[in-house]
């Protein structure tokens, strides 16, 4: 399985849309959508970053590992 991309639960936890987490990290809504359909080959640290404030979580939160 590997890496498990759990972002759209923390934009639920947070009651936050795509659209406003794309304005507020300032990339597109696509590379959101794709980092939250699990379909990201890579992230850089610098947008996890950004995800993590914005989201107000650690990257434990987005990011899972799975034998």
């Amino acid at each position: 399985m590997g890496i498990i991309v759990n972002l759209d639960v923390m934009l639920a936890k947070r009651k936050m849309s795509v659209t406003e987490l794309s304005e507020k990290l300032g990339i597109t809504m696509a590379n959101v959508s794709i980092l939250k359909n699990g379909k990201a080959k890579a992230i850089k640290f610098s947008t996890l970053e950004k995800i993590c404030e914005v989201l107000d979580c650690q990257p434990g939160d987005i990011l899972e590992y799975k034998k």
